[in-house]
């Protein structure tokens, strides 16, 4: 799915006009960006979380040359999906 999708989509089951929808997905995606840039999480009911992880300097190899590396420090976004999304995609209720 797209995002051109999803505003389809919400404009077929709410009514707004398509540049209506169009606005409320960005909005709505550039809320998400910006709390997460900040390094907040984002937890939707039913849905699951959006956590913003720090992980720290650490020793690597280049696969090519075998030659030891350094991956530097970086934030990481990972995602856990509630019990509940996970019962509705697994059919259960």
């Amino acid at each position: 799915m797209t995002k051109a999708d999803i505003v389809e989509r919400i404009h077929q089951k709410i009514g707004l006009s398509k540049k209506e929808s169009a606005e409320m997905v960005e909005h709505v995606f550039g809320l998400m960006k910006s709390t997460l840039e900040e390094g907040e999480k984002i937890k939707i009911a039913g849905f699951g979380n959006f956590v913003v992880k720090q992980k720290a300097d650490r020793r690597g190899r280049n696969p090519q040359t075998g030659e030891a590396i350094t991956i530097t420090a970086r934030r990481i976004l990972t995602f856990k999906p509630s019990q509940v999304l996970k019962n509705s995609i697994n059919g259960e209720e």
